[in-house]
C-alpha cells in the first residue's frame, strides 16, 4: 500500500477509512443534483475533505458526491412507485366496494305460458338380448373329434354341431348287451327249474293223498305216510327257493337292460345337434379338447351358445322410483349405440319383482342405487345386431295433449304460511332493488323471511310449496302451482296458471334466490 498522499486512488483502503463517516452537506448535494458547481470559498479548507489525505481530497470528494446523488435518485424512484401502488389499491378497493354494495336490477329471461303436448318418459339403459338363448353343454365326457360350426354361423334346428369320441361308449354298449344276454340266459334256466319244482310238488301232493287213502284202509304203514308228508314239504320249499332265484335273476336282467339303455343314450349324445334356429354367439371348445359334463349351466362347461335372434328384447335397468309408473304393454323407443341413426319401437313385456343384485355387493357398506330389470320386446327384428349391444330405452308412461306446461328450471320451492282456510299469508314487502352482495350470497336459496313456529298465529301452518315467479311491470311474485306429469323439458301445470301468463325462467341461480317484490329487467329478445 502506498503512503497516503502519494498518488493513491479512490477505492483504496486508505480512502475507505477516510470516507467512513463523511459530513452531510445538503447544499452541496442539491447543487450536484441540479448540475451546478458551487464555487470554492476562501474561508479555509473545506471541512468535508479535511479528513482526506493530502493530494487526493478533490478526487475522493467527487466520488463521495456521485454516490450521494445516485442514492438520492434510487430513493425517489422507490417512493414514487410506492405512492402509485397505494393509489391503485385504493382505487380498486373503492371500485369493488361500489360494485359489491350498489343496488342492481338483475336481468332475467321470461316465457309466456301456452298449451303443449306433453309426454312422460322413463329412460333407462341396458343390453340387447335374444328372447331365447340356449347354452349347450356335454351330456357325456369325452374328446371332441369333430367341430362343425364357428362363432357367428347361422344354424337350423337339427343341424349337426359337434361330435364327441364315441369309442368308449360303444364299448360300454357292447358290454351291456353281452351282460344282458347272459342274464337273460340265466333267467331262462331258473324259470325252467321253477317249472320242474312245480311238477315235483304236484307229484308229492298226489303221493301224499294216495298214502292217506291207504292209511285209512290200513293198507300202508305209518312210516310211508310220514315219508310222503316230508316229501311234500321239501317240494314246496324247493319251489319257493327256485321262484326267489328266478325273481332275483329277473331283476338283474332289468338292471342289465337299464345299463345298456343308458350306454346307448350316452352314445346318442356324443353327436350334438342344434335344438333351435339361431346364431352361434359363443364357442368355448376347440376340436381335440375334452368336454366335461355340465352342471346347472356352469359357465365353465358350456360348449356353445345359440341365440334365436328372430325375437329381440332390450333388458334395461330402471330405478326403483320409476317402477310404480311402469305397466306391461307400455310403448317404448329403443336406440342402439352401434346403430345411432335408427330408432326402434317396442313394448314392455316384463317388469322384475326383485332388485338386481350387484356382484360383490354383499357385505359392502356403500349405499347403492336399487334397480329393477325391465324387458322390452322390439316390434321388428334388427339386422346385424349382436347380443350384448348397449342400448337405451325411453318408455312412455303418460301423455297429455293440449295441457299447460312450464319449463322445469322455472319451478322453485318456497316455504309459505297458510291460514286456517288454506289461503297464503303473505308478508308485506316493499318493492325495491337488492344490493349485488345479497344476490351474490343468496344464489341457491331464498331470503324471504319465513315465520318461525313461535311466530305463527293460531290456525296458521307452514309448508314447502312448489311454484313459479310471475312478472308484472318488472316486479316478480311467487305463485303456487300443482304439477302433473313431467316431460322432457316441461312440467304439466294442473292449477295455478293460465295460458298467457308470463313467468321467469332463468337464470337458474336467480330463480332459486328470488323473492316476492324483487325488481327485475327482462332480457331483450335476440333476433
Amino acid at each position: 500500500m502506498p503512503p497516503q498522499g502519494a498518488g493513491c486512488r479512490p477505492g483504496w483502503p486508505c480512502c475507505r477509512r477516510s470516507l467512513a463517516k463523511p459530513r452531510n452537506d445538503r447544499r452541496a448535494v442539491r447543487a450536484a443534483v441540479r448540475g451546478v458547481v458551487e464555487p470554492q470559498r476562501s474561508r479555509g479548507p473545506d471541512p468535508r475533505v479535511s479528513n482526506f489525505p493530502a493530494g487526493i481530497g478533490v478526487q475522493s470528494k467527487e466520488t463521495w458526491r456521485e454516490r450521494t446523488v445516485h442514492s438520492g435518485d434510487s430513493m425517489g424512484w422507490k417512493t414514487g412507485l410506492a405512492g402509485l401502488g397505494i393509489v391503485l389499491i385504493g382505487g380498486g378497493a373503492a371500485g369493488a366496494y361500489y360494485w359489491y354494495f350498489r343496488e342492481v336490477t338483475p336481468i332475467v329471461t321470461v316465457e309466456t305460458i301456452k298449451t303443449r303436448d306433453l309426454e312422460a318418459l322413463v329412460s333407462a339403459s341396458g343390453k340387447i338380448q335374444p328372447k331365447r338363448l340356449v347354452n349347450i353343454s356335454a351330456d357325456t365326457p369325452g374328446r371332441v373329434v369333430d367341430l362343425a360350426v364357428n362363432e357367428g354361423d347361422r344354424v337350423a334346428k337339427g343341424q349337426f354341431l359337434l361330435q364327441i369320441d364315441p369309442k368308449l361308449l360303444r364299448t360300454r354298449v357292447q358290454g351291456g348287451a353281452a351282460g344282458l344276454q347272459a342274464a337273460e340266459g340265466a333267467l331262462a334256466q331258473l324259470q325252467q327249474s321253477v317249472e320242474t319244482a312245480r311238477v315235483q310238488l304236484e307229484q308229492t301232493q298226489q303221493n301224499l293223498a294216495r298214502q292217506r287213502d291207504l292209511w285209512q284202509q290200513q293198507l300202508t304203514t305209518r312210516e310211508s305216510l310220514q315219508r310222503a308228508e316230508n316229501d311234500l314239504r321239501a317240494a314246496e320249499s324247493t319251489l319257493q327257493e327256485r321262484e326267489k332265484q328266478s325273481a332275483s335273476q329277473s331283476a338283474r336282467v332289468g338292471q342289465e337292460r337299464a345299463q345298456l339303455d343308458s350306454a346307448r343314450y350316452d352314445l346318442s349324445k356324443v353327436r350334438i345337434e342344434s335344438p333351435i334356429d339361431g346364431i352361434v354367439t359363443r364357442r368355448n371348445i376347440q376340436e381335440g379338447e375334452t368336454a366335461v359334463i355340465g352342471t346347472m349351466n356352469n359357465p365353465g362347461t358350456v360348449l356353445l351358445t345359440l341365440a334365436d335372434m328372430s325375437v329381440i328384447q332390450a333388458e334395461v335397468e330402471v330405478d326403483e322410483t320409476n317402477i310404480p309408473s311402469l305397466v306391461i304393454g307400455q310403448l317404448a323407443k329403443i336406440t342402439v349405440d352401434a346403430l345411432p341413426d335408427r330408432v326402434f319401437r317396442g313394448h314392455v313385456t316384463e317388469i322384475g319383482n326383485s332388485p338386481i343384485q350387484s356382484s360383490g355387493a354383499q357385505g359392502s357398506q356403500t349405499t347403492q342405487a336399487t334397480n329393477f330389470k325391465v324387458a322390452v320386446i322390439l316390434d321388428e327384428p334388427i339386422p346385424d345386431v349382436r347380443p350384448g349391444f348397449t342400448c337405451s330405452a325411453d318408455i312412455t308412461t303418460a301423455k297429455r295433449a293440449g295441457s299447460l306446461g312450464v319449463p322445469i328450471p322455472a319451478v322453485a320451492v318456497r316455504e309459505l304460511v297458510y291460514d286456517a282456510s288454506g289461503q297464503i299469508v303473505r308478508t308485506p314487502r316493499k318493492e325495491a332493488k337488492r344490493p349485488r352482495w345479497e344476490w351474490f350470497w343468496t344464489r341457491g336459496r331464498s331470503v324471504e323471511p319465513v315465520a318461525s313456529a313461535a311466530e305463527l298465529e293460531p290456525g296458521q301452518t307452514r309448508k314447502e310449496t312448489e311454484g313459479v315467479f310471475t312478472i308484472r311491470s318488472g316486479v316478480v311474485q311467487f305463485v303456487p302451482i300443482k304439477i302433473g306429469i313431467s316431460g322432457d323439458k316441461y312440467f304439466e301445470v294442473l292449477t295455478g296458471l293460465k295460458a298467457g301468463d308470463t313467468i321467469v325462467t332463468g337464470p337458474y341461480n336467480l330463480v332459486r334466490g328470488m323473492t316476492d317484490g324483487d325488481l327485475v329487467d327482462v332480457e331483450p329478445v335476440r333476433r
